[in-house]
């Protein structure tokens, strides 16, 4: 495993996803592109529903998500206003539930009408990786075998390499198919592309393996706290020792908040626990939360791994009904937080 410096850390690039500022109708695009820069951020995850709300600011009316005649143009305007804050596009996120659904099905036909789309998004705001959730469909609706799966994600990727863009693939914790990162592992290994990789995140991770939203200790059931501290330290191991380096394309940042009284074990709005608990219960580091993402951070830095860094938190404050606050002071201390998560990760600080 490669040591972790911090001289090394000190040129990581940082980003943030452009859905994780903001808590109202005048925070719009523009001022939060700003205040990202201004607090020494280098580049955006630039959200599709951010798209579809700046379409809506200046048309004056609402887009359809598949109207992408009307889109490409807002999405080049988004360029412009990236440039002029001295922003780059890291990332177009996030493409979901893709993969899995029955050939032939209308719901297949329009997830690849949909990838056909993001891609002219992704030429006009010039970034070259989209990141790609692991499908949440209801396992009665998709198939979720290995082959399909792998087969389908393939399929994207060869439609990404065709403009010599990337798929980042993400676990996401309440997934039907690959909640945790050896899914998403194992999944991009067998795709075996060059082009795939994975999207990490420090929240994903550790609320798949360590945290439970509907438990009273806000620790998965049915574990004794020390063993699933060894398991969970056992699994970092395993990811600093078997992913390799350029394998990852992102490690995405954020922490979640313990919540009390826990979530019901039951579907709301259509997400499930841990749906929710993403959706609404996560701060940046250093700010409420109580998972062990700076042990997500040093298995993946432990591989080798000096990319992107990116700030993706939904903090909508410990009991998720929302959080006022000023853009330009939280970015600041979002790069804050996020120096002192580098300076904590490394061995040598």
């Amino acid at each position: 495993m490669v040591p972790i410096t911090f001289a090394s850390l000190e040129k990581i690039p940082l980003s943030y996803a452009s859905c994780s500022i903001g808590c109202g109708a005048s925070d719009t695009l523009p001022r939060k592109l700003e205040a990202i820069s201004k607090a020494g951020f280098v580049s955006i995850e630039l959200s599709f529903p951010d798209i579809l709300d700046h379409a809506e600011h200046t048309l004056g009316h609402q887009i359809a998500p598949n109207d992408f005649a009307e889109l490409v143009p807002v999405a080049r305007e988004i360029r412009e206003l990236c440039d002029a804050n001295s922003l780059t596009v890291m990332m177009l996120q996030p493409f979901s539930n893709f993969e899995g659904w029955p050939k032939g099905s209308a719901e297949r036909e329009d997830a690849f009408k949909r990838a056909e789309g993001w891609i002219e998004i992704m030429k006009v705001v010039g970034t070259d990786l989209l990141q790609v959730g692991a499908t949440d469909t209801p396992a009665t609706k998709i198939h979720t075998d290995r082959a399909t799966i792998v087969s389908d994600l393939r399929e994207l990727g060869e439609m990404l390499a065709k403009h010599h863009f990337r798929l980042a693939y993400e676990n996401w914790c309440w997934s039907t198919h690959a909640p945790g990162w050896r899914d998403v592992w194992e999944i991009v290994r067998a795709v075996d592309r060059p082009n795939v990789g994975l999207c990490l995140d420090t929240f994903q991770t550790a609320g798949s393996e360590w945290g439970d939203p509907t438990s009273s200790t806000g620790l998965i059931k049915g574990v004794p706290p020390d063993e699933l501290t060894r398991k969970f330290g056992a699994s970092m191991d395993e990811l600093a020792q078997t992913v390799p380096p350029d394998k990852i394309y992102l490690l995405q940042i954020s922490d979640a908040y313990k919540v009390s009284p826990p979530l019901e074990d039951k579907i709301v709005g259509g997400l499930r626990p841990r749906g929710q608990w993403s959706h609404d219960y996560r701060p940046m580091p250093y700010d409420g939360g109580y998972l062990p993402i700076e042990d997500v951070a040093r298995a993946v830095l432990k591989t080798g791994f000096r990319g992107w860094f990116s700030m993706e938190i939904f903090d909508a404050g410990p009991q998720g009904k929302g959080k006022k606050y000023e853009l330009d002071g939280f970015a600041k201390k979002a790069m804050e937080n996020m120096q002192k998560l580098l300076k904590n990760c490394a061995t040598d600080a």
